[in-house]
């Protein structure tokens, strides 16, 4: 599903323990913008194995449960790993506002994977800002999107 500019509908956010205290502060910048969102933990900073949660996030994704999802992990590259393995999911790793424009813009990327220890808080804001209010280009990209699904299977 495509979103125009302000048309966000509801999301979802998750996190593993190296990601809780970035999401809880998403979630209260996700609040004070009226942005509905569902968490799907993790609720605790207490180890925990990240795959859950992606799996989590794409699948309620997957069963239009949510339109959008929020992946959060230390670096955030595990949790993008792990989405993207999962079909119908086009998950970007993102740490500065450039790339989170494009992953929507030319990939129309369907969950952000951020890193709890690698962005700031404010950092995280500005990228979430952007991405939630980024359309998809199509045109070319959508071509490159459906060649990556005929190649992937995915």
């Amino acid at each position: 599903m495509d979103y125009q500019v302000g048309e966000i509908v509801k999301l979802a956010i998750g996190a593993d323990h190296a990601g809780y205290y970035l999401k809880e502060q998403i979630k209260e910048y996700l609040k004070s913008k009226n942005i509905d969102f569902k968490d799907y933990g993790t609720f605790k900073i207490e180890s925990c194995d990240y795959p859950e949660f992606a799996y989590k996030v794409g699948q309620s994704i997957l069963n239009q449960e949510v339109d959008l999802g929020i992946l959060i992990c230390g670096t955030g590259i595990g949790m993008s790993i792990t989405a993207n393995k999962i079909k119908g999911i086009r998950a970007a790793l993102v740490h500065d506002e450039q790339t989170a424009k494009l992953s929507r813009q030319h990939n129309n990327a369907n969950v952000l994977c951020l890193g709890g220890r690698i962005i700031s808080e404010e950092q995280a804001k500005k990228i979430v800002d952007i991405w939630l209010y980024t359309s998809f280009e199509g045109g070319r990209h959508e071509k490159r999107l459906k060649l990556i699904n005929q190649l992937t299977g995915l």
